[in-house]
């Protein structure tokens, strides 16, 4: 398995299927907690390079929410590696508007597993199988 520690950002701009009212964690149209986390989870992703038969797993996410982005707002999410032991990533998170505001920052934890062992151990067959 090759590990090459590194930053990645990715970059999204809100839209209405964005926001807390639309995915129901909230009653206001501006950017979601859970969307944003999942763009957190999105910039881990490509901050470390694993083989083809490897993947990466969430198993702990702390964030800090700071500031409200209104639709049509551009937001950048950033995830540093800051900690590599053995399969264990532990990622910083920041969150930016395009005015360079931070909107939010935390910490995603990431396991590397192999992929094919890992979804062995599910109870279900996956969908479409």
């Amino acid at each position: 398995m090759s590990f090459q520690p590194s930053t990645h950002a990715v970059t999204h701009t809100v839209t209405d299927g964005d926001t807390a009212a639309a995915l129901g964690s909230g009653d206001i149209a501006v950017l979601a907690t859970p969307r944003l986390l999942a763009w957190f989870e999105e910039a881990t992703l490509g901050a470390v390079v694993l083989d083809d038969a490897s993947t990466s797993v969430g198993t702990r996410i702390e964030l800090e929410h700071l500031a409200a982005s209104a639709v049509g707002s551009e937001v950048t999410t950033t995830a540093t590696v800051v900690h590599r032991d053995g399969r264990l990533i532990r990622f910083q998170v920041v969150a930016h508007d395009d005015q360079g505001k931070l909107l939010a920052s935390g910490e995603v934890q990431r396991v590397v597993v192999e992929r094919d062992r890992f979804l062995s151990r599910l109870d279900r067959p996956l969908v479409g199988d």
